[in-house]
């Protein structure tokens, strides 16, 4: 425990360190697109590394993994890992002063944990608990802290300075991610990659298109990132959305603003 909480504390102070590096974007530093990222060349660099990691290995392990494994069984692998998220949400959302989403997240926890088999299954939503996610990035916006620069980080791909800080905090403050009481180690993290494989496996085509289709994969996942995330955030560039899946260096992209990439899930 001594340790686990070495490494926590070590996380918070790194966290609040990042958050006092945050860069600010000066007269002509952001793009019409919206997109401030003034290091692009280290960034490209680590988009060129996760690249290279997703062809050689993600890719392939995701597609073998959705092809042999039942859809029912990828949505249990989905639910454990939701499910193990929700203590994170609870907190995060007492954080954001939102008192109601923080007990829906304590009641799917619980009614999952006991009735759903350890959150294998989601009983909570057939009752009426409906699942609603947040993370500690979402915390800081709400505090108002800046989105920063557009940062590409290692493995886990786009992010901005804010975001990235919220990632951090969340791996380290979720009981799960380090279970040293529990018969297994690092819980947490195993179920988050096995979650991540399942949906680069289930959205294989669409995340190909994006990394090996277009002619430029960084600015296109950039620009689907910052314009998606800007949208749940409903922050600083919600009102202006764009499709993200139109040429970022199109001198018409903007002009339609209605676009809502969840809109054909939410009318399923």
């Amino acid at each position: 425990m001594l340790v686990l909480s070495s490494i926590r504390t070590s996380a918070l102070l790194l966290a609040l360190t990042a958050l006092g590096a945050c860069a600010t974007p000066g007269p002509g530093d952001v793009s019409p697109t919206g997109v401030f990222d003034p290091y692009e060349d280290k960034n490209r660099r680590i988009h060129q590394f996760n690249l290279g990691v997703d062809r050689v290995l993600f890719r392939p392990t995701a597609r073998g993994f959705t092809q042999f494994t039942p859809d029912a069984l990828e949505d249990m692998f989905i639910n454990f890992s939701e499910n193990l998220s929700e203590p994170s949400d609870m907190v995060n959302f007492l954080f954001q002063g939102q008192i109601p989403d923080a007990g829906r997240s304590f009641g799917r926890f619980i009614v999952n944990s006991t009735f759903g088999l350890f959150g294998l299954l989601d009983p909570a939503t057939e009752v009426g608990i409906q699942p609603t996610d947040t993370d500690f990035g979402e915390t800081l916006f709400v505090w108002g802290v800046q989105e920063g620069a557009y940062v590409e980080l290692p493995l886990l791909g786009p992010s901005t300075q804010r975001d990235a800080v919220g990632v951090l905090m969340d791996f380290f403050t979720n009981p799960f991610t380090f279970a040293f009481t529990l018969p297994f180690d690092n819980v947490g993290f195993y179920v988050e990659a096995l979650e991540r494989v399942t949906e680069r496996g289930r959205f294989s085509a669409t995340i190909d298109s994006i990394l090996y289709e277009s002619a430029d994969s960084y600015a296109q996942s950039r620009l689907i990132y910052l314009q998606a995330r800007r949208f749940e955030l409903g922050g600083s560039g919600a009102e202006g959305y764009i499709d993200p899946y139109t040429d970022p260096y199109d001198e018409l992209a903007g002009v339609d603003n209605s676009f809502d990439p969840f809109e054909e899930f939410d009318a399923e």
